[in-house]
């Protein structure tokens, strides 16, 4: 029973991560905008790229052997055919989905975010000595190593200028 539990607990735990969620969300709000962009490419793109020939982007093939066709039907009897005028229309698809989740999904985000990142305090972080103030404390560490002395030998003297020396 407690094992039961622990699974359901854990498969609950799972489904309210956020990422589950968000992930649900992006497949419901991608397949609706798919209808949208598919739509676009068919009410207009497709007639643009059609003033040169057919609307329908599927009519444009090519024959690697010899093609025949029943004249009556319109149907491909026999033959290879390749059917680049699809191919091309699935890259247009893709080419306008990509173009329209950068521009009006991502971009902004990015620069939101941006824009959060700038208001956000910054961090005291202390700040590294530069290499001439860690060699002034090597000299000055080493003045007092040679001199015998277990003094601070400067005022720039930080972290190493204060270690007394072993002998």
């Amino acid at each position: 029973m407690s094992e039961s539990k622990g699974v359901l607990q854990g498969f609950k735990e799972f489904l309210m991560r956020g990422n589950v969620i968000e992930l649900a969300v992006a497949v419901v709000v991608g397949a609706a905008f798919t209808n949208i962009v598919n739509a676009v490419v068919k009410g207009v793109i497709n007639p643009i790229i059609g003033a040169l020939g057919s609307q329908n982007l599927d009519n444009y093939k090519a024959c690697l052997s010899t093609c025949e066709v029943n004249k009556k039907t319109g149907e491909f009897t026999s033959g290879i055919y390749l059917l680049w005028g699809s191919v091309l229309s699935a890259a247009l698809t893709f080419l306008i989905t990509a173009a329209v989740v950068y521009f009006l999904m991502i971009l902004p985000l990015n620069k939101w975010k941006e824009r959060l990142a700038a208001k956000k305090p910054v961090e005291d972080v202390p700040v590294d000595p530069t290499e001439v103030e860690l060699l002034i404390e090597i000299r000055d560490a080493l003045l007092a190593q040679r001199a015998g002395s277990q003094s601070v030998p400067s005022s720039h003297a930080g972290i190493i200028g204060t270690q007394k020396s072993q002998q």
